[in-house]
């Protein structure tokens, strides 16, 4: 017996939603923010926003026009660029960092750091490590 394919709801999430999603995190992580900290600034639970990131749930546009406030960006920041040569329906170029990498993992490690100052310094730190050696004086 065959299954019929299914049917997305709504709410289910596209590529581009998972593209607009990763976006969303990465600025979130860059201002130090933790998932319920945006949460509460949107009116939502953290689970949603969990949600949004992953590109399981759709983004309504005002809802994207919230979060685009409480992050201090606009809400076209978070779509890819369009290329005039791309033809229409393609899938959006993957996101950085990978999902599951090292990078990724460290960013959602730092963003649950408690106190802006921890994270300040953890990122002077990973800086000068990043530094090539014999790069000061």
């Amino acid at each position: 017996m065959t299954r019929s394919p299914r049917h997305r709801t709504s709410r289910e999430g596209t590529p581009v939603d998972a593209w607009v999603g990763a976006r969303i995190a990465g600025r979130r992580q860059g201002l130090g923010l933790s998932q319920t900290a945006l949460a509460e600034r949107v009116g939502v639970s953290f689970q949603q926003i969990q949600k949004y990131e992953t590109g399981i749930n759709r983004i309504s546009a005002s809802r994207l026009y919230q979060i685009a406030l409480a992050l201090g960006a606009e809400p076209g920041s978070f779509f890819p660029a369009r290329d005039p040569s791309s033809t229409q329906g393609e899938r959006p170029a993957a996101s950085w960092p990978p999902a599951g990498s090292p990078a990724a993992r460290l960013a959602e490690v730092v963003s649950r750091i408690p106190r802006r100052k921890a994270r300040q310094a953890l990122l002077v730190l990973a800086e000068c490590l990043a530094e090539p050696p014999g790069a000061h004086p």
